[in-house]
């Protein structure tokens, strides 16, 4: 990696940058007037890759709709496949100079030094997650969601306090188990590998309700479950809010680079015509008290 003019305001950046995107803080809704980078400081020729002249960008396999199209994060389609190529394409990078690898989501949050430029896969602004990656801008505000089969007594909820009985499912090592950690019921919830064995876990009888962020929700329910239904959606009673930001490696130089181009994609209306486009359904979901 090649270091650029960019790290003494990298440096600034990033400490700004640390409180900014912190979820439980009013002033995450801020980041725009972080004192970030201009935008014509951030052009590929003067950024430091992970490798020179391309734009190393990671997610997970298999890549689920809606955030992604056919498994193939390359084709700049779904929310999160059309985000990265809009960042990329505000740091002068064309799809043709973007590189996609794989990185496992347990993975990537952990600390150590990574082999990509950034990785988006929902993940999960956190104070706890902050302390050893770094964040971008959010790009994405989520609410969690519940999901059941439809002769399930689950599916006539209309609160939280509803699923006091329920045997309650999610995926390791995201905020969706951490919200299913906060409802009051009988029983701890079980822990899966990925969203896909937590669904076939709901699909067996083998938990009453799953929990994941809605659009995930939508896309178990039309895809990969039978007879299933999304009982609705809730924010974890922590007050936090589920806002999403591309990871880095801590304290990288790309960072408010990142961030800026994020920002300028919240301010020019892409990223709502975007939500717009791929995730409008998550709307439609009743909300659990």
């Amino acid at each position: 990696m090649r270091l650029t003019p960019l790290a003494a305001a990298a440096s600034a950046a990033v400490l700004v940058l640390a409180t900014a995107c912190a979820p439980a803080d009013e002033e995450s809704d801020d980041v725009a007037s972080a004192e970030l980078p201009d935008l014509s400081e951030c052009q590929a020729q003067d950024l430091p890759l992970y490798e020179d002249g391309t734009l190393t960008i990671a997610t997970d396999a298999p890549a689920y709709e809606p955030w992604f199209v056919d498994d193939d994060p390359s084709n700049g389609q779904g929310y999160e496949g059309a985000v990265a190529r809009s960042v990329a394409e505000q740091l002068g990078f064309a799809p043709e100079d973007i590189t996609w690898v794989t990185q496992g989501f347990n993975e990537a949050v952990k600390p150590g030094a990574k082999d990509f430029d950034f990785d988006i896969n929902q993940f999960s602004i956190t104070s706890d997650r902050e302390k050893i990656v770094d964040f971008s801008a959010p790009y994405y505000k989520a609410q969690q969601g519940v999901i059941a089969l439809q002769d399930s007594d689950v599916t006539g909820a209309t609160s939280l306090d509803d699923l006091a009985d329920a045997q309650l499912g999610a995926q390791v090592g995201t905020t969706s188990l951490e919200a299913a950690e906060q409802i009051e019921s009988a029983a701890d919830p079980l822990v899966y590998d990925d969203t896909s064995k937590a669904a076939q876990a709901l699909q067996n009888g083998q938990v009453d309700a799953i929990i994941a962020d809605v659009p995930t929700a939508y896309y178990l329910v039309a895809a990969e479950l039978e007879d299933a239904a999304i009982v609705g959606q809730f924010e974890p009673r922590t007050g936090e809010s589920e806002q999403f930001g591309l990871l880095l490696d801590k304290d990288s130089e790309l960072t408010p680079c990142v961030s800026a181009a994020v920002v300028a994609l919240t301010e020019d209306g892409t990223l709502a015509d975007l939500q717009q486009e791929w995730l409008s359904e998550a709307t439609d979901v009743p909300a659990l008290d």
